[in-house]
């Protein structure tokens, strides 16, 4: 079974929009300032691994990310993502990626937009194998306070539908970002 979320093309047109706006305007001040640093020097890499588990119940993930500072301003970039679920008769396999894009206006504050892309594959091993299959669209709006390479924040999924089958059990969610 398939599932296909509401999609709210208004948002990411807009989110197409800033990432696109910030694409320019950061290199048209790298071209007015003359810099012509290498490209490997503004990428930062990052991303989260994670374990959970308990009786009867694990939870095990990994995303890697990347994000290219176009100024001291804007970055965006990419990440890529899996988790495995068991819990009982109830496994899941959940891979995908995401696109961030991120703004300072302040050093102290980050403003994030991601669009992010799951593939969700469950399993249920009761007396018969029941399965289902269905991709999770997020796109997620933060806020984060920024010391260092480390932002800590919150953030809150606008295409959240609690009627719908989602792999979040809230539009809002708390992270940790970190990038080196």
């Amino acid at each position: 079974m398939i599932v296909k979320m509401k999609k709210n093309k208004g948002f990411l047109l807009a989110v197409f929009a800033v990432f696109l706006y910030g694409n320019l305007f950061s290199q048209n001040n790298q071209a007015a300032s003359g810099s012509s640093s290498d490209f490997w020097d503004k990428v930062d890499f990052g991303g989260g691994l994670g374990i959970n588990f308990g009786n009867g119940y694990f939870v095990g993930s990994i995303s890697p990310g990347a994000v290219y500072n176009f100024n001291d301003y804007v970055a965006s970039g990419v990440g890529l993502s899996y988790t495995y679920l068991k819990d009982g008769d109830f496994s899941a396999n959940m891979y995908g990626g995401s696109v961030i894009l991120l703004i300072n206006p302040i050093q102290e504050i980050q403003l994030s937009a991601e669009l992010e892309g799951i593939q969700v594959d469950a399993k249920w091993d009761y007396d018969e194998v029941i399965k289902d299959s269905f991709f999770q669209e997020s796109l997620f709006l933060g806020v984060g306070f920024r010391t260092g390479k480390v932002t800590v924040g919150a953030r809150y999924n606008v295409l959240y539908d609690s009627n719908d089958i989602n792999i979040y059990g809230s539009a809002w969610m708390p992270f940790v970002r970190v990038y080196f």
